[in-house]
């Protein structure tokens, strides 16, 4: 995307995007989401317009076999703010290259189905939250809300959490939610010794937080199940579990250490 361009998205929506002057980056990993994605873009569309600070939004595709591409790519036609990406497949590997190459000071996770309605990104951001490195969406927290979940998802998500805080990232008690916002000096210190591509890459980020003194904040949030969730709960489980292993392995190797 051109600068020209930005300029004219700019003076087009009442607000500047030239690099180095973004308030909010959207970064959205997405893995053949032709069928949604059009929807959960239209409705970050008309909640950034109703903004008054500087924005941008990312979509990541990383290994669609559908047309994740063309359905982003003609969105980012028609809306010079957004920028299309492509990693290698895994969610870790594209909200990685989300984060490395966005712009803005705060850098702002969002899953593709929109399960925590876009205006809850103002939870998030001053004035009404300032005060830490990393904020995370949370389904369990006091002040939180779970929508048509069924039972046995929330007991699954449950004992991985359980999994999760004894051996990886204590007191934190929704790691896997999928919208999380990070200061931009805390995540450019932290994504550079990302390892995993997958699901668990959330555990893993949280992990070199804490390694690093980071501050973690949970923020209660509104959340909607969507029944095509991209999560296989068996065989993900399974995964999940071992990455979790893995990440006390990386760190007995001294992989997460600060290097020079």
């Amino acid at each position: 995307m051109g600068q020209q361009e930005v300029q004219n998205a700019a003076q087009s929506q009442g607000t500047q995007t030239q690099e180095g002057n973004v308030f909010l980056s959207i970064i959205i990993p997405a893995y053949n989401e032709e069928q949604r994605l059009p929807q959960t873009l239209e409705e970050i569309d008309r909640y950034l317009q109703q903004q008054t600070y500087t924005y941008e939004v990312i979509v990541v595709e990383n290994g669609s076999t559908d047309r994740t591409t063309e359905v982003a790519e003609a969105f980012a036609a028609r809306h010079p703010y957004v920028r299309v990406l492509h990693s290698r497949k895994g969610k870790g590997a594209a909200v990685k290259t989300g984060i490395l190459n966005a712009r803005g000071e705060y850098l702002f996770i969002c899953d593709a189905d929109l399960s925590m309605p876009i205006e809850e990104v103002s939870k998030f951001l001053p004035p009404v939250l300032d005060d830490y490195d990393i904020a995370i969406a949370s389904r369990e927290v006091p002040g939180a809300r779970r929508y048509n979940e069924p039972f046995y998802r929330h007991l699954e998500g449950r004992v991985f959490n359980l999994i999760v805080r004894l051996l990886a990232v204590p007191g934190i008690h929704d790691t896997q939610c999928g919208f999380k916002c990070f200061k931009r000096d805390v995540a450019l210190d932290i994504f550079p010794y990302q390892t995993m591509d997958g699901w668990s890459f959330d555990v893993e980020v949280l992990y070199i937080a804490r390694k690093r003194g980071y501050r973690l904040v949970e923020v209660p949030i509104n959340w909607y199940y969507k029944a095509n969730s991209r999560i296989n709960p068996l065989h993900d489980a399974i995964n999940m579990f071992l990455e979790v292993l893995k990440i006390r392995i990386n760190a007995w190797k001294g992989l997460y250490d600060k290097r020079e």
